[in-house]
């Protein structure tokens, strides 16, 4: 079978398809023991409502340059499958693809015709390629929630929350304390587990508390300093024990205030298990500032100013309209946008009102996509302004 012939498989699995979300970890569970999955190396699980991509990918690129073999899984995909499984950066072939979902295939039928989801039978073949590349460090990173999401069958060593906001309500809950006790069920008792969130849901808090695990937050454990006499630099910190811990670096590669919460998340939670996984600042200092991310607030070289973003909450577009402000004047601002039916399209896009002088809809395609014509009415109604 083709790359193309598993990918249609997949979707055909779970009667949903592959919009199809059904969040449990007992169908996944049925299928990695038929496998025989083992944890043969550090795993650093990612979640959060915004900020996962950007923290995988600076995981990723630091510990690649610390000489590691490193296995990576995000999710979704831009362009092409490959991209949600990387090797050392690069997305894994067509051929390594198939043998894994071959694999899965067999263990699924095995357990008993297993209805995987699509994100489920993706997350199993992504541990299948890493282990047969022997991957040295693998990084998860959570597809939706984190209590009942597919990567949460695997066990951390460290577990990281970048943030929570609203997102996903009709699954995760009706507002941040909901949604806070879905994130926190990625940590474990007795392991490290960050949140780089400033201002953490009771509900983050009382769970980590209640498992016993070893919570450390932003601001309090770790943070980081801008450096007011060298705009070209900022400092993090980290507590260990009684002593404070700082470092001068040079601001990250990708863009935006919020990439200094990333960025110091990825740090504390590196020295929380250097014991196991040591990286020098030799691999820090250029894995930050060489960290490219595509979609994510991604300028397009050349003239017009062309911005790139995958915001789809209000969270996430509040920071692209913060990034925006801070571009310098120009004097027109075109959006062209698409956007999925189960978001709250309108809140998600309040941030940018005033901001846009004219409007470019587009009709997504598949089940959860919006038409046009009903983005546009929503887009008048909420008086973003723009034609």
């Amino acid at each position: 079978m083709t790359k193309e012939d598993w990918l249609q498989h997949l979707e055909g699995l779970h009667p949903k398809g592959q919009a199809g979300i059904e969040l449990g970890l007992e169908r996944i569970r049925l299928v990695k023991a038929a496998l025989g999955q083992t944890q043969h190396c550090p795993v650093i699980t990612v979640g959060g409502t915004n900020g996962k991509g950007s923290t995988c990918a600076y995981l990723e690129n630091i510990i690649d340059r610390a000489g590691y073999k490193v296995g990576c899984y995000t999710s979704p995909h831009l362009l092409a499958y490959n991209e949600r499984i990387r090797l050392n950066g690069q997305s894994v072939s067509d051929e390594a693809l198939c043998a894994a979902f071959a694999r899965v295939e067999a263990a699924r039928r095995q357990a008993g015709d297993v209805a995987l989801t699509y994100f489920e039978f993706g997350t199993l073949a992504a541990w299948e390629v890493f282990a047969e590349a022997g991957v040295e460090a693998a990084i998860l990173e959570v597809g939706l929630g984190g209590r009942l999401d597919a990567v949460n069958c695997y066990e951390p060593d460290v577990a990281i929350v970048t943030s929570v906001a609203l997102d996903h309500t009709d699954w995760l809950g009706p507002d941040r304390e909901a949604i806070g006790f879905e994130k926190a069920g990625i940590y474990r008792a007795g392991k490290p587990a960050l949140c780089a969130d400033p201002q953490p849901p009771k509900s983050l808090l009382d769970h980590a508390a209640a498992i016993g695990a070893d919570l450390r937050l932003v601001g309090r454990d770790f943070g980081f300093e801008r450096d007011l006499e060298n705009r070209l630099q900022w400092r993090w910190w980290c507590r260990s024990g009684e002593r404070v811990m700082r470092r001068s670096l040079a601001y990250p590669g990708l863009r935006g205030p919020i990439q200094l919460y990333n960025a110091a998340v990825v740090l504390a939670a590196l020295d929380a298990i250097a014991d196991k996984l040591p990286v020098t600042m030799q691999a820090i200092r250029p894995g930050l500032i060489e960290t490219e991310l595509p979609g994510r607030f991604q300028v397009v070289p050349g003239k017009p100013a062309i911005v790139l973003d995958v915001g789809h909450n209000p969270q996430a577009v509040k920071v692209l309209a913060d990034n925006l402000s801070s571009m310098g004047f120009f004097d027109r601002t075109l959006a062209v946008v698409g956007m999925l039916s189960d978001k709250d399209i309108a809140g998600a896009l309040a941030p940018l009102k005033g901001k846009v002088d004219v409007w470019h809809v587009a009709t997504l395609g598949g089940v959860r996509g919006t038409e046009a014509t009903t983005l546009a009415a929503i887009i008048a109604a909420a008086e973003l302004g723009g034609e």
